[in-house]
């Protein structure tokens, strides 16, 4: 109960190793729980991905509130959202710091989770959940992702990295939902092993058949890939077979958004394929049509037939704004949702990266490898550098890290309700949050679209590049 007996103008450190046994949760969660809700944590370390650098400033702290007369909150009054939610973000930021090899420390300090270090961050008690979108989906009344959904490409196998921080199969990533549905992260995107998913449904499916989450508490996004035969001859009985599939693998009755995949625009019959899901959503099947991937001009033939396409889940960063040449405008027109992902390439943009040679770049995963191809049509190592040096004045402006500023502002794009962010462990379920305790003001946008303008245009339209096409 180390907090609630310090005098309130005491400053503390918590260690960075947790305890040999968790046998007693209690004993970890309610001294954090009962902290003042307004305390500080001070994030002055930074791990560079080489070497462990320390500023010049204090050691991490956690700083309880300098006001003696500070309400505490009662174990009674704590929800048991905030409790886990709170208590995972401890737990992940303990598990960072030690990892990166901060012990040198008094008491090795504590910071909350996140890739890196930021001055002066709000502590996790004060940060908001994350929020759902704003309205539904179109063509649907209930389907409202919450404004960041975990990306499930990570549990597909390729994503393990640092064997020290991966949790991306098995028990544990059953587990790891947990500390993203308290956070607010309440929607889910997987897929078949045709999209690169993996095991990813079974493990979700797993997550609910063990309560570590509930059904009633989350939606599920999930694809249907159309990469062989089925192209040339699409019927209502193929989709039908397919959306099975998925229900029982995740042992639910009804898929929340089904995004479907066309691998070749030369057949068809997709336009069939988008009309038999919407006759899928009409026998309740599912909750909505999606796609997955699609340039613009298919995504309109497919609306013009009728289709009710709800979404389309597309590649949208500061690295990559080929979504700007057509598909926002149409998108904004017609009321579809952009739910981008590769926000924040993959890790690219990140504080790690900041000042560090080409040649240092570890690639490691799966997406590193995606979105660094990605850099030279964006406009070389050089600009990638001056971009991340832009974000990095932006976030020391509001006191956040490069990604959360690379994250905001693509959410701030008006056709985007929610972007995915993918995950190998819940050590960024606090920097999801700490997206909504903060804005970009207009001096952030211009500052950010000049150092974007100054790279190179994109001359085609959403995923060309990756069918043979152009950028």
């Amino acid at each position: 109960m180390l907090p609630s007996l310090l005098p309130a103008r005491t400053t503390w450190c918590l260690a960075t190793r947790l305890p040999a046994s968790f046998s007693d949760l209690t004993m970890f969660i309610i001294p954090v729980a009962t902290t003042p809700g307004n305390a500080l944590v001070r994030r002055d370390v930074r791990h560079s991905g080489r070497t462990a650098r320390r500023s010049s400033r204090s050691p991490v702290i956690a700083r309880a509130n300098a006001d003696a007369d500070a309400k505490r909150a009662s174990p009674a009054d704590v929800t048991r959202r905030a409790v886990l939610s709170t208590a995972a973000g401890f737990a992940a930021g303990v598990l960072s710091n030690d990892r990166a090899g901060v012990t040198n420390t008094p008491s090795g300090g504590l910071v909350l989770p996140g890739s890196y270090l930021w001055p002066d961050a709000a502590y996790a008690g004060d940060l908001p959940s994350v929020p759902k979108a704003a309205a539904a989906l179109k063509h649907t009344a209930d389907v409202i992702p919450s404004r960041v959904i975990k990306g499930c490409w990570q549990l597909g196998g390729g994503h393990r990295g640092d064997p020290g921080s991966d949790r991306t199969s098995g028990n544990e990533a059953q587990q790891d939902f947990a500390p993203f549905v308290a956070a607010g992260v309440t929607t889910f995107d997987t897929g078949p092993e045709a999209c690169g998913y993996g095991p990813s449904e079974l493990v979700i499916g797993e997550a609910l058949k063990k309560g570590v989450i509930k059904r009633s508490d989350v939606q599920i996004f999930t694809k249907l890939c159309c990469v062989g035969r089925e192209q040339q001859n699409m019927t209502n009985e193929f989709i039908t077979q397919k959306l099975d599939l998925p229900k029982r693998r995740l042992g639910v009755d009804k898929l929340d958004l089904v995004q479907m995949y066309w691998n070749d625009y030369g057949a068809k019959h997709y336009v069939d394929a988008a009309l038999f899901l919407t006759d899928a959503k009409h026998a309740g099947s599912i909750g909505a049509v999606g796609l997955t991937n699609f340039d613009t001009k298919r995504m309109a033939e497919m609306v013009d037939a009728g289709a009710e396409i709800s979404s389309n889940q597309i590649q949208f960063s500061l690295l990559d704004r080929r979504p700007e040449k057509v598909m926002v405008e149409y998108c904004v027109q017609n009321g579809i949702g952009l739910l981008p992902y590769g926000v924040v390439a993959g890790g690219l943009l990140s504080d790690k990266f900041l000042e560090l040679p080409g040649e240092d770049v570890v690639l490691d995963t799966s997406s590193k490898r995606k979105y660094a191809s990605v850099l030279e049509y964006a406009g070389g190592y050089a600009w990638f550098q001056t971009l991340l040096q832009v974000l990095k004045q932006v976030g020391d402006k509001h006191g956040v890290p490069i990604a959360n500023v690379a994250a905001k502002w693509v959410l701030a794009n008006e056709a985007v309700p929610a972007v995915i962010l993918g995950a190998r462990n819940a050590t960024h379920v606090e920097d999801h949050r700490l997206l909504f305790s903060w804005d970009l003001d207009l001096e952030d946008m211009g500052n950010l679209r000049a150092v974007v303008d100054s790279g190179k245009l994109p001359k085609e339209d959403c995923y060309q590049y990756e069918r043979g096409g152009g950028w």
